[in-house]
C-alpha cells in the first residue's frame, strides 16, 4: 500500500472513530434502559443477561474496533508529520499507541467480565454484581473513566501545527480544546468527559476529511 492510499485509509478510519463515538452515545445514553438506583442485584443481573448481545457488541465496537482503527490513524498521522517533526511525531505516536492498547484492553476486560457475571448471576447475584462493579472500575480506569493519554496524544499533534500547517488553524485550536478536556478528566467532574467525547467526534471527523483531501504525508508549509 503506497503512502497516499494509506493516508486516505487513515482518513476514513478517523471518520469512523467519530461515528463510533456517536453510536456509543446513542446506545449507552438512549437505547439501554438501565436498572433504577434501588434495583435489586437480581434485577441488575437480569438487565445484563437480557442485554448481553447488545452490551457485548457495543463493547467490541466502541473499544476493540475503536482501538484497531485508532492504531491506523496514529500511524497515518505519524507518517504525515515525521519528515518535519521527527521527535515530536515519535513522542505523539508513543502516547497514541499506549491509548490504543488501553482502549482495546478495556473492551476485552469488560466483555470477559460480562460473560463471567452472567454465568454466575442466577445462582449468586450478589457476588456477580460485586464482580461486575470491580470489572467496571478496572475497565473505566484503563480506557473509559479518564482520557489523559488520549488527551496528551491530541495535544502533541496539535502542537505540530504551530510550526507547520499540516491541518488548518481552526482544527488545531479544536485539538487543543479536546486535549485540555481529556487531560482534565483526571478530575472527578463528568463534564470534562462529555466535552472530550463530543469535541473529539468533530475532531476525528475533521481530521479524517483533511487527510482524505490532502493525503500526501509530507504536505506542510511553514507559518
Amino acid at each position: 500500500m503506497n503512502t497516499k492510499t494509506f493516508q486516505k485509509l487513515g482518513g476514513f478510519c478517523s471518520i469512523s472513530l467519530g461515528l463510533i463515538y456517536i453510536l456509543a452515545f446513542i446506545v449507552y445514553g438512549g437505547i439501554l434502559d438501565y436498572p433504577k438506583a434501588d434495583a435489586t442485584d437480581m434485577e441488575r443481573v437480569h438487565f445484563l443477561s437480557d442485554n448481553y448481545i447488545m452490551l457485548s457488541t457495543i463493547n467490541l465496537i466502541s473499544y476493540v474496533l475503536f482501538g484497531i482503527l485508532l492504531a491506523v490513524v496514529v500511524v497515518a498521522i505519524h507518517q504525515k508529520i515525521k519528515e518535519y517533526l521527527p521527535n515530536l511525531s515519535i513522542l505523539a505516536s508513543v502516547f497514541g499507541i499506549i491509548w490504543v492498547g488501553l482502549v482495546i484492553a478495556s473492551g476485552m476486560i469488560a466483555n470477559i467480565g460480562l460473560n463471567s457475571v452472567i454465568e454466575m448471576g442466577i445462582e449468586e447475584p450478589q457476588k456477580a454484581i460485586s464482580i461486575w462493579k470491580s470489572v467496571g472500575i478496572v475497565s473505566e480506569g484503563l480506557g473509559g473513566g479518564n482520557e489523559i493519554v488520549g488527551g496528551v496524544w491530541v495535544l502533541l499533534l496539535s502542537m505540530a501545527t504551530f510550526k507547520y500547517s499540516f491541518f488548518s488553524k481552526p482544527l488545531n485550536l479544536l485539538g487543543l480544546l479536546v486535549a485540555l478536556a481529556g487531560i482534565l478528566t483526571i478530575l472527578p467532574f463528568e463534564v470534562f468527559k462529555e466535552i472530550f467525547g463530543i469535541s473529539q467526534i468533530v475532531w476525528f471527523i475533521w481530521i479524517g476529511i483533511a487527510m482524505i483531501r490532502q493525503p500526501h504525508p509530507s504536505f506542510a508549509q511553514k507559518n
